[in-house]
């Protein structure tokens, strides 16, 4: 090796390097700034703050809107009323959604035997053969959905990913946008303590 060849592949360089091409796989790679995403989860980022009050200038019933699910069934969300309602909106090329997926099915994971609590995943782009192919490649077992018709604003205003809830009475009690993770205790135990 020549002199000139040395002075490349120093130690400093050699790192400088590896860290732009992970930074280079962060920016253009959505499954790897997911998994970045969830790796600082894991330390304890992106908790969300179910304790949070919500502003009296959010709607306080459902709306009427209807879902269409993955089985080609239709659900009403009014007719929800009585039981906890967990929206998630997502997409399959967005980084935070994909961060924030396995604490999602983790939870659904804990609470879906309670009757009293409905999951809905809405797939933002509302391809299923898409969204199907993502959660079946992945194991997971939410019920997915996309929206027929128009969402209120004032739930969605468009950032993936968003999560809502709704307790038994209809009225919301959470709205979060952007990645967290519902992995939790204090998540799961929010929600059935709302299903009570």
């Amino acid at each position: 090796m020549n002199l000139q060849a040395t002075k490349i592949l120093t130690r400093s360089n050699l790192f400088n390097g590896l860290l732009i091409v992970f930074l280079l796989l962060i920016i253009f790679v959505p499954s790897v700034k997911g998994l970045f995403i969830r790796g600082l989860m894991k330390v304890g980022f992106f908790q969300p703050d179910i304790t949070e009050t919500l502003k009296s200038t959010l709607p306080v019933t459902l709306p009427p809107v209807t879902f269409e699910g993955a089985d080609g069934k239709f659900l009403n969300l009014q007719e929800q009323k009585g039981k906890v309602i967990l929206i998630n909106f997502w997409a399959t090329w967005c980084p935070p959604c994909i961060a924030e997926m396995p604490s999602i099915n983790e939870l659904y994971g804990k609470l879906k035997g309670n009757k009293n609590i409905v999951f809905i995943m809405i797939d933002a782009d509302g391809n299923f053969d898409k969204s199907g192919l993502f959660m079946r490649k992945r194991d997971y077992g939410m019920p997915l959905y996309r929206v027929v018709g128009n969402f209120p604003e004032s739930l969605f205003k468009g950032t993936l990913p968003t999560t809502v809830i709704f307790d038994k009475n209809g009225k919301m009690v959470f709205r979060h946008e952007g990645s967290a993770d519902y992995g939790g205790s204090k998540v799961s135990d929010y929600l059935q303590q709302l299903a009570k």
